[in-house]
């Protein structure tokens, strides 16, 4: 496994973007370190590996951008239970983070629609923000179905994010209702 991480760690650096390392930290990541590496070279150096649990979660504890990201993609979906999702969420910081997260594995998990649900009537900014992507992925790119109740409880969650102060849960809130809304 070290070998293994040394060996993801080398491509990194490889393929490191001082510019937009600086970029990311300007606009407030605060990673230990950002190699700046862009996501379809991550996805370049996923596909190089096998979906793996215990290198997704060796690359999840590394404070870095990066091995954080790519752990979403190496994760495989049979072996991260619901409390791996939160534990997981805990530790998310960053709009740019929950966004890959949703789209590279929460979107395929079997569970998404609960962990969006419950997510969303977080109090924690993070959870809501990814509670409301997360549903935006499920309807626009799954087709997402909701029985009434379902519905009923996005909707007043949404409601309630669209009469709250922040602009960040607002902005991920109408995304996530414009998708549901949409034929």
């Amino acid at each position: 496994m070290h070998e293994t991480i040394r060996q993801i760690k080398a491509q990194l650096r490889l393929f490191m973007n001082g510019v937009l390392s600086q970029s990311l930290r300007e606009k407030g990541l605060t990673y230990r370190l950002i190699f700046g590496v862009e996501l379809p070279r991550l996805k370049e150096i996923a596909a190089g590996y096998e979906q793996d649990h215990e290198l997704a979660q060796a690359l999840w504890r590394e404070d870095i951008r990066e091995c954080k990201i790519l752990a979403a993609y190496l994760q495989p979906t049979d072996t991260f239970a619901p409390e791996l999702a939160d534990y997981w969420m805990e530790s998310v910081t960053n709009t740019e983070l929950a966004d890959y997260l949703c789209m590279a594995l929460l979107r395929r998990l079997p569970y998404a629609s609960q962990k969006a649900f419950q997510w969303m009537a977080s109090d924690r900014r993070m959870e809501q923000y990814t509670g409301f992507r997360l549903i935006a992925h499920l309807f626009a790119l799954h087709g997402t179905e909701m029985n009434e109740r379902s519905r009923n409880e996005f909707v007043d969650q949404a409601q309630a994010a669209l009469r709250g102060d922040d602009l960040l849960i607002k902005q991920a809130a109408q995304t996530a209702l414009e998708r549901y809304e949409a034929p």
